[in-house]
């Protein structure tokens, strides 16, 4: 009997690489970590490979270190993997060429991720894998979570058979960290399949002294050639090798598999033609289009794509075909078509099949959604008039007019599927509490189940949007939720930031974490959402969660709370069932952190259900027209145009003219974010306060800050302001400012503060902000503080403004203290050579940057490369500033060489090149030497003094010298 487990992507082609693997050489990098975490986790526990050995793990510095541990691995004769992503399967391929060439049978796990162009993202597409095509690895590709277990076990056996090493690749974090139930295959069964005479072979075949042989040799031209051809016979194998294990592994498991799978009608006249998790998607929707309207679509499904085999495809597609779509999950600038269509285009025009219409598409960059709307409107343009070849899906491309126009929204899933989404706060425990869930149903009933997170580029205080679903058949719907029969809303900050009811289903439910009362409701809530709750006839459910979780002793943490309320609502399965898997569940969880707070989880489980209210929803706000709105912020027109729309989750909606080809945007725009989603923020107690300003130097996101204010400075009346001590404020008036729709509520400005009596109290967020957003808003409007100030001291540097401010980083970030001291210290002549990891997330993430600007429009300028290359790249910026700064001292000394320039020219310049790599006397001196530039131009002139002056003006913003900061 099958085992049934419920596990994400990664998870279930960990276990299959476990089992094959002597060595695994890793080195971490999104979406594929947890596959090196997994096979770690269970070496440390001593779990047994196929071959009775605990696997051996080495993590290495770099991913072109872990290829090449890999490639001497394996040529010492040890059976080895490695999982990897985006860049840093690029850094591989130099190595993916030496163990092709060389024969070598291996398996590298790709969950396929875009790669950074114009920007990183690290979401999932084609380009990482497309990029590998001539490496001489065989390409093999899953669309679920259930084929990344059985092409995983696929690609295994045959590159023992085919000696041809393998790329086993699936959609980064679609597929890879989507969660379903699936059928889990032992390794007893798995040892039945393997060809253990190719596992001697490839041993008999290592590097060894015993019987020594060389590899790697350098060749010349006579026989290089003639060598490269070599190895053809092993490529033109591996189709009927894949085939034949693909057969076995269906025998064994029921799940039969060929190198392309076709779905539809056997007289279909319409296809589509694409891999990877986008599959999934396509069968369900031709499976509803054909049921519902009597179309005859088809889809075929591309498993192997390299070697590509003709003679395998042409036997899958139905020989009715008329009109073909092919679709590619990358971009390839330039080229004639992406790398699947031009494979298709070639084999029907080799095969003589021109009666065949093929277009191409792009669609799913970057994890783009791709819906059973989309893939309707892909089967619309092969019917119309002049199909659009070169197609995008998905986007509204306004520039070059590529993409395909949109119908009404189509659903899809098979009836009886229950879809349930949930909006939570990073680190409110939301995701691991829907993963419980998930697991719950999938192993307790024989209902199908699937999950999927979306996260924002924050860190813990992001938007997670959490999409479950449940069902009697297997789920396909490989895109987020468009019509859900649940919605919970764990956060009341989102009522106003996020059009979370738009694809809740007519009589759906909707619940909603807030400390509001029935009556409060109809002035909390916006317009939009009283709409739509009214107009879909929804059941409205309110709790405090907050509130309950104290009484309980949780804290914030309400994840167990909505859990409960969730399965009582939801009735996905009974709740009396649902109460006690989930004490199991907790006593599971954390059993190992003692009885007392598995005692404070079950008392959450049990107090929820008393908080649940159900909220009256009047007809009347059917109509409604008033209710909350969004802080008002004044913001510029780029933030309001293109940062706007994708905080509030609507990017999808902008198009392609709203970008800057080259990825660039501007800094500074954090400020007008005001999230508001702390519980408690600081509140200043004036007569407590010792002006020391730790407070401000600790705090991870610059929203707490003193400021000086000259005596007389007109002033609110609530912004409260005390005598500034020292004598260089004296005729100043001091002031420690909180913005609370900025704050994450860490606390640690209230722990850090060393007043006998505490001069910040953390209080709620909703009075803090009646009583303290304007004043916010005052403080941020005062210029700059111009005197004198002790740089080296704690007091004194926090009187300069931060440039690094309101960041995406965890509430409490040790970190991000020190950045924005860094800023304020030096930020106005800063740039960042800034390495990939959680400094890149919280310091470059889109849509908002916290870099910013001072009172002059200086502030740092950041950029980022790689995550091992900053230092090369920090220290190629500095090689550029310091030719750029010696040609400019070229320029200055030739300047007031000449003999007619004026007075204060020379003077100036020569004060430049003298202090010109002095940090702040370089600003001095840069600054008089522009004015008698300016001032020493003749209009029209041009004799030797204004032409080089002018050149100095011309490149004047090198004049300063600059902080290279490598980070």
């Amino acid at each position: 009997m099958a085992k049934h487990v419920t596990i994400d992507g990664n998870g279930a082609v960990s276990h299959v690489a476990y089992a094959f693997s002597d060595v695994a050489a890793i080195y971490p990098i999104t979406p594929s970590s947890t596959m090196a975490e997994y096979v770690d986790e269970w070496s440390a526990k001593g779990r047994k490979n196929l071959f009775g050995q605990t696997v051996h793990v080495a993590e290495m510095q770099s991913e072109a270190g872990a290829a090449g541990a890999v490639h001497g691995s394996l040529a010492a004769g040890a059976l080895t993997s490695t999982f990897t992503a985006s860049q840093g399967l690029l850094l591989m391929i130099p190595n993916m060429y030496k163990i092709a060439g060389e024969l070598l049978p291996s398996v590298f796990h790709v969950s396929a991720r875009s790669l950074a162009a114009h920007a990183l993202s690290i979401f999932g597409d084609h380009a990482d894998v497309m990029a590998c095509r001539q490496t001489g690895f065989a390409l093999l590709a899953s669309g679920s979570v259930q084929e990344a277990q059985d092409m995983a076990l696929v690609a295994h056996l045959a590159t023992l058979k085919a000696s041809i090493p393998f790329l086993h690749f699936f959609d980064g974090f679609r597929t890879s960290h989507e969660i379903q139930k699936i059928e889990e295959i032992e390794y007893e069964e798995m040892a039945k399949l393997v060809d253990w005479d190719a596992v001697k072979a490839f041993r008999d075949r290592a590097l060894n002294p015993e019987h020594p042989h060389q590899a790697g040799t350098a060749q010349n031209p006579d026989v290089y050639f003639q060598n490269r051809e070599a190895p053809n016979k092993y490529y033109l194998a591996v189709p009927g090798i894949v085939e034949k294990v693909m057969e076995q592994v269906g025998e064994l498991t029921g799940r039969h598999y060929s190198l392309f799978n076709y779905e539809g009608p056997e007289d279909a006249e319409d296809v589509i033609i694409l891999m990877g998790s986008g599959t999934e998607a396509v069968e369900e929707t031709i499976t509803a289009l054909n049921k519902r309207e009597g179309t005859k679509y088809g889809v075929l499904k591309v498993h192997l794509f390299r070697p590509f085999s003709a003679e395998h495809f042409l036997k899958a597609l139905p020989a009715s075909v008329k009109h073909v779509a092919v679709l590619d999950r990358t971009k390839e600038p330039g080229s004639l078509g992406e790398p699947l269509y031009q494979d298709v285009c070639t084999v029907l025009r080799e095969q003589g099949r021109e009666d065949i219409m093929v277009v191409g598409g792009r669609y799913g960059l970057g994890s783009k959604e791709f819906t059973p709307t989309m893939i309707k409107a892909v089967f619309d343009n092969l019917h119309a008039k002049e199909p659009k070849n070169h197609f995008t899906v998905g986007i509204n491309d306004d520039l070059t007019h590529t993409s395909l126009e949109l119908g009404a929204r189509l659903n899809a899933a098979p009836e009886g599927t229950v879809s349930c989404k949930f909006y939570g706060l990073g680190s409110d425990g939301t995701v691991g509490a829907n993963k419980n869930s998930i697991k719950i149903i999938g192993d307790h009933t024989d209902l199908y189940a699937q999950g999927y997170f979306a996260y924002d580029s924050k860190k813990s205080g992001g938007l997670t949007v959490s999409h479950l679903r449940f069902g009697k058949k297997p789920i396909k719907s490989t895109y987020q939720i468009d019509f859900a029969d649940f919605i919970a809303c764990h956060n009341p900050a989102y009522v106003t930031a996020y059009d979370m009811v738009d694809s809740l289903k007519e009589g759906g439910v909707f619940l909603l974490n807030s400390p509001w009362t029935a009556e409060e409701m109809d002035s909390r809530l916006p317009a939009h959402m009283k709409q739509q709750l009214a107009r879909k006839k929804a059941r409205f459910y309110n709790i405090d969660a907050i509130k309950l979780a104290a009484e309980v002793k949780m804290g914030t943490r309400i994840n167990t709370i909505m859990q409960a309320a969730f399965f009582k609502l939801a009735q996905v399965i009974p709740y009396e069932d649902a109460d006690r898997y989930m004490k199991e569940y907790a006593k599971k969880t954390y059993g190992r952190k003692g009885d007392a707070v598995v005692k404070k989880n079950w008392d959450a489980i049990d107090i929820a259900i008393s908080g649940l209210k159900e909220i009256p929803v009047p007809e009347r706000w059917a109509n409604a027209t008033e209710g909350a709105e969004a802080p008002k912020v004044e913001a510029t027109e780029y933030f309001d145009k293109v940062v706007r729309p994708i905080l509030g989750q609507e990017g999808d909606k902008l198009p392609v003219s709203a970008f800057s080809p080259d990825g660039t945007v501007p800094t500074g725009t954090t400020k007008y974010e005001k999230r508001g989603i702390a519980v408690n923020v600081p509140e200043w107690q004036i007569d407590n306060c010792i002006q020391c300003n730790q407070c401000s130097l600790v705090c991870p996101h610059a929203v707490i800050r003193p400021y000086l204010i000259k005596e007389g400075t007109e002033k609110p009346e609530t912004f409260a302001t005390k005598k500034a001590l020292g004598k260089e404020f004296a005729g100043y008036e001091f002031r420690i400012q909180v913005s609370p729709l900025d704050c994450t509520g860490c606390g640690n400005c209230a722990e850090v503060c060393p007043s006998k009596e505490k001069a910040l109290v953390m209080k709620p967020l909703d009075g803090q902000v009646a009583a303290q957003e304007a004043n916010a808003e005052f403080a941020a409007k005062l210029p700059e503080f111009k005197g004198e100030v002790n740089k080296n001291t704690i007091k004194g540097s926090q009187f300069l403004k931060p440039l690094f401010e309101f960041s995406g980083a965890c509430a409490g970030c040790g970190e991000t203290p020190y950045v924005k001291l860094v800023t304020q210290l030096f930020g106005d002549r800063m740039i960042i050579a800034n390495a990939t990891g959680c400094s890149s997330i919280y310091g470059g993430s889109s849509p908002t940057v916290p870099y910013t600007t001072n009172d002059e429009g200086h502030g740092p300028a950041w950029a980022n490369s790689l995550f091992e290359d900053n230092a090369e790249f920090g220290f190629g910026m500095n090689l550029a500033y310091n030719q750029r700064r010696a040609k400019m001292a070229e320029v200055v000394e030739k300047l007031i060489a000449v003999e007619y320039a004026t007075a204060e020219i020379k003077e100036a310049g020569k004060a430049w090149l003298e202090s010109g790599n002095n940090a702040d006397a370089s600003k001095a001196a840069s600054a008089k030497l522009v004015a008698a530039c300016e001032e020493g131009i003749v209009e029209g002139c041009t004799c030797d003094a204004c032409t080089l002056a002018r050149e100095v003006l011309a490149g004047k913003d090198v004049l300063i010298k600059k902080s290279i900061w490598i980070f």
